[in-house]
């Protein structure tokens, strides 16, 4: 049997050269998940307590808001880029004249609860630049440092294409300004997440936190709990660097089926 031993100028120059491969952002596994047993809430004591399964042709204003109109980091923000048709909301990324386009709603002063499992049913963007989100924010996360006091911006999914058609990241931010906490990014992989309707699932306990794709847990996390109401954000978001739209190809869309938050 042959050995291989690396100097360590030879080993440094492998490891630089694995990360730097066009390959390396594809080598994640197929599916990463921490159980292999989807999670049904209603098998755990959860209840449906709340869902918008977008039907009809124009959103539910007693659910949801339109959200951040106007500028948003190199782009805006545009009424005109939220649609509700055939069962689906539609968060589109577009570009007209010069302007970069996306699309935010929100369930602030409609719908804001503490702890339970929150579900959406989505078809991703198809390209790199746009991302699609689905998150919780508090109405006091700027006011103060504890996130059991004044909350926590709870990414349950983010959708970076750059990271690899089958990769979503997750996060967890509190205490925003100069000593704002994080935890992740999170990244699970999920052979197939590219290709059409998948279910987002997230957990918030007393304890802890849980992320859920396809019923399938991917992370735990017991640190930075919010305990305090916060609400639903779904948006198509747009970068801050021109350079980040390269790639993207307009219009794209975030395709939403439903929307469910279950309670003990």
């Amino acid at each position: 049997m042959k050995i291989f031993r690396f100097t360590p100028i030879l080993l440094i120059l492998f490891i630089a050269g694995w990360s730097c491969s066009p390959n390396a952002r594809n080598s994640f596994p197929d599916n990463n998940a921490l159980s292999q047993t989807p999670f049904v809430p209603t098998d755990n004591g959860y209840k449906l307590v709340w869902m918008d399964s977008f039907d009809g042709t124009k959103l539910d204003t007693t659910k949801w808001s339109l959200r951040g109109l106007g500028s948003r980091r190199i782009g805006y923000n545009d009424s005109s880029m939220v649609k509700v048709e055939n069962g689906n909301l539609l968060l589109m990324y577009d570009i007209k004249g010069d302007s970069i386009l996306g699309a935010m709603i929100g369930s602030e002063g409609k719908f804001e609860t503490t702890y339970g499992y929150f579900e959406c049913r989505a078809e991703l963007q198809k390209s790199v630049g746009p991302w699609a989100a689905f998150w919780m924010q508090s109405p006091k996360i700027s006011e103060g440092r504890d996130p059991a006091e004044y909350g926590v911006e709870m990414d349950i999914f983010e959708y970076f294409n750059e990271l690899g058609p089958d990769t979503l990241s997750h996060a967890l931010h509190w205490a925003y300004g100069p000593e704002m906490q994080s935890v992740g990014p999170l990244k699970s992989g999920l052979k197939g997440l590219d290709k059409g309707f998948h279910t987002f699932g997230f957990e918030w306990t007393e304890k802890n936190y849980a992320f859920y794709i396809d019923g399938l847990k991917f992370f735990e996390v017991n640190e930075g709990i919010s305990k305090i109401d916060q609400y639903i954000i779904l948006s198509m978001e747009i970068r801050d660097k021109l350079e980040g739209f390269k790639k993207a190809v307009a219009p794209d869309t975030f395709k939403i089926d439903y929307v469910k938050v279950y309670k003990k």
